[in-house]
């Protein structure tokens, strides 16, 4: 066993170089098509953080108060919103801790500017942190019932916008991905065929004394094999280089622009390595595979 796949090995490494040129091309097609896809990896990953992070900001419904709703009013509201099943949380804010919290969110060091308001703009609310974001719609509807309620602050249209945007990035990858995987099994196959037909007569005089159909197939599968890891390498490599130098010269601004931190460069390229390494072998198998069809008995 171990005999014969050292021979798959070595007659593999010999027919690469000896077909360079069509193993060079074969070799390209792959590393493009792999870089394609690293590109929509990291874009719609970190899409993906983006969405969690909004989710996290945008779980919260601010019921707002009318300044006649006293405290033990708003407490009542309160208690009703928490005994709800799709709520997590509920909790009142006052206007003046609202004032407080929003001087130093958006005004920082200019907060200052704002003391010489005559009165407190801001009104009382409830804040309640819903479990999905599905449930939103309930909280809501629940919240429209009581006396007293000004307004209310809800995001789930926003973020529902942003998942249609994110679930049509995706379907849009696989649809590429699938065409640029079907154009690099082919040119792997039409590589494969080539050494295929040098040695056509070789692979006859081994099924006459009776090698059987996977031992002559296991050279070509290993060339195969052997090219997609090669370019699942060089693709990794250069995804992983290319979005480290983005990292470094647009991480702080992008994390502001998104208010979201951007996929390490480290967790990138541990789950590059294993989809590109699959992806490589799959690809490198199936083109070995489609095109030893016509010379074996399947």
């Amino acid at each position: 066993m171990f005999g014969s796949f050292w021979y798959s090995i070595k007659q593999a490494a010999l027919q690469v170089v000896r077909n360079r040129a069509m193993s060079i091309a074969s070799l390209f097609s792959i590393t493009a098509m792999m870089l394609i896809l690293g590109l929509f990896f990291v874009l719609i990953v970190n899409i993906g953080v983006a969405m969690e992070t909004a989710k996290m900001d945008y779980d919260t419904v601010s019921v707002y108060l009318t300044d006649e709703v006293t405290y033990d009013s708003a407490m009542k509201m309160a208690d009703q919103l928490r005994a709800m099943s799709e709520v997590a949380e509920v909790s009142y804010l006052d206007k003046d801790t609202a004032l407080s919290q929003w001087k130093v969110q958006y005004w920082g060091e200019n907060a200052y500017l704002l003391d010489t308001l005559p009165e407190n703009p801001l009104p009382n609310s409830i804040e309640v942190t819903v479990k999905e974001l599905s449930g939103a719609d309930a909280v809501v509807e629940k919240a429209k019932s009581f006396q007293g309620v000004e307004d209310i602050k809800y995001y789930r249209d926003t973020v529902q916008k942003l998942v249609k945007i994110t679930d049509s990035l995706k379907v849009a990858m696989l649809i590429i991905m699938a065409f640029l995987v079907l154009v690099s099994i082919v040119v792997v196959s039409n590589t494969i065929k080539l050494t295929v037909f040098a040695r056509q007569r070789e692979i006859e005089i081994m099924k006459y004394v009776g090698a059987t159909n996977w031992f002559i197939r296991g050279p070509f599968l290993a060339e195969g094999i052997f090219i997609g890891i090669i370019a699942a390498g060089i693709s990794v490599g250069v995804v992983a280089a290319l979005y480290g130098k983005i990292v470094q010269l647009m991480g702080t601004d992008m994390s502001l622009m998104i208010g979201s931190p951007m996929v390490s460069v480290q967790f990138l390229v541990v789950n590059l390595v294993w989809v590109f390494l699959a992806l490589g072998i799959s690809i490198g198998a199936c083109g070995s595979i489609v095109s030893m069809r016509r010379f074996l008995d399947t």
